[in-house]
């Protein structure tokens, strides 16, 4: 009943939605003109291009201008740089810390959250984020009633993959905590497990409800109102259980960590990728690199609560101690993560920063060492391969969803640019132009 609700409010406002429009007619075509393209990051531009939009895919890129067909609409980007949709693997779109954030969680409503995620995603897809995905939510039946009107075409936004209610043991990162202890008992998540039993029936419930990624809190958080520290809090058989349960269900499994000690007790349980990696060293990066798993960095989460700590009236005292302990940290561990050669995959943590600020991120990447070329791979062809959608998104050729964004100049030279998209286009709808 619940979900069903929200899905109403959410189709109630399409029509008035920011950027909401009709999805283009059956087969009508859009041609767009391309000065520049990047079809695939980190392999070489090529210029004066046309690309043939219909039913949502690219249909064809063919070279020079070509004249569109009788009916078609055409799209003058010959004065851009154009890449793929870019994709965010860490956000949180129901939320965005701020003063209010405590007080929030105790008076919004769902219909609360799902409006401020409406405005959020939408936010993020004008900003060139065309897929996302959505690593714990307060709100979880919220953030999957938002993912499925996306996906039907009656909301314009970004493809969401959504893990729904992060899993925590009990006292742990994704818990509740700073509340009087009746309202924390009332607040308690369904997704807190504890022992190896609890563990898979946690994992289960979010995949009943719709999960398609579990995230688990493998440490302590800074943004955790509690002073528990940033390491391991499961136990080593409880992370196994959780992800084989997970990989048993057809999900991969995500495990936020800051504390060496978690991230490789997650990496040896099995976990696909890691967000943060705070305090990972050379032994844990030849982890890495033994389970084939991924990064996922969130520089940008790091930069912003630093910010917030030394600015003061945001963060409580024990998650800016924290903040102030961990966020310097990050720039350097991913520096040392690319010299190591672990794959990195881009996410920002946003909703710790705030939502359309996500192109930051490639700006803090390069800081760490990568070329702007690496930082786009991360958020196109790396973030595909993730997700397991490279058969659909991360670069632009036929058969692939038209999911594109255009720039001014060159971001190959400057990755600042990134953060002035001029054009988005999602599954052939143009939200930005």
């Amino acid at each position: 009943m619940r979900s069903l609700f929200l899905s109403t409010i959410l189709a109630c406002v399409a029509v008035g939605a920011v950027g909401a429009q009709t999805p283009p007619a059956a087969s009508q075509a859009t041609f767009i003109h391309v000065g520049r393209l990047i079809a695939e990051p980190g392999t070489p531009p090529t210029n004066a291009k046309t690309l043939i939009v219909r039913d949502g895919k690219i249909e064809a890129i063919r070279d020079g201008y070509v004249a569109p067909s009788a009916g078609a609409k055409l799209v003058d980007l010959k004065s851009k740089t154009v890449l793929p949709g870019l994709i965010d693997s860490h956000v949180h779109l129901l939320s965005e810390l701020s003063p209010s954030s405590r007080l929030d969680t105790v008076t919004k409503e769902e219909s609360d959250l799902a409006l401020d995620g409406l405005v959020h995603a939408q936010k993020t897809l004008r900003a060139g984020f065309t897929t996302v995905v959505d690593l714990g939510a307060d709100g979880h039946h919220t953030i999957f009633a938002l993912r499925d009107q996306f996906a039907s075409g009656r909301l314009l936004g970004p493809r969401i993959l959504a893990a729904g209610a992060a899993i925590s043991p009990t006292g742990g990162h994704g818990d509740v905590h700073g509340f009087r202890e009746d309202i924390m008992h009332v607040m308690g998540p369904e997704s807190v497990c504890n022992g190896v039993d609890d563990c898979r029936r946690a994992v289960r419930e979010q995949v009943k409800a719709g999960a398609n990624i579990i995230k688990v809190t493998a440490t302590g958080g800074v943004l955790s109102n509690t002073a528990s520290g940033l390491s391991q809090q499961f136990f080593d058989d409880e992370l196994k259980a959780i992800a084989d349960t997970a990989h048993l269900l057809g999900k991969t499994a995500t495990a936020h960590a800051h504390g060496k000690g978690g991230i490789e007790a997650a990496l040896r349980a099995g976990f696909d990728s890691i967000e943060h990696s705070s305090y990972a060293d050379a032994e844990t990066f030849a982890l890495y690199k033994a389970k084939n798993a991924c990064v996922v960095p969130t520089l940008l989460a790091g930069t912003t609560v630093t910010e917030m700590a030394k600015a003061g009236g945001t963060l409580t005292g024990a998650q800016a101690a924290k903040a102030l302990t961990v966020g310097p940290l990050m720039v350097n561990m991913l520096s040392r993560a690319r010299e190591a050669g672990v794959c990195v995959v881009f996410g920002t943590d946003s909703g710790v920063s705030r939502h359309g600020d996500n192109a930051r991120e490639f700006e803090l990447m390069v800081q760490a060492g990568f070329t702007p070329a690496e930082a786009l791979r991360s958020a196109t062809v790396g973030g595909a391969a993730h997700l397991g959608l490279s058969d659909q998104i991360g670069t632009l050729a036929p058969g692939k969803a038209a999911d594109l964004v255009a720039v001014t100049g060159d971001p190959l030279t400057d990755i600042s640019l990134m953060r002035k998209i001029d054009f988005v286009m999602v599954g052939g709808r143009i939200a930005k132009e």
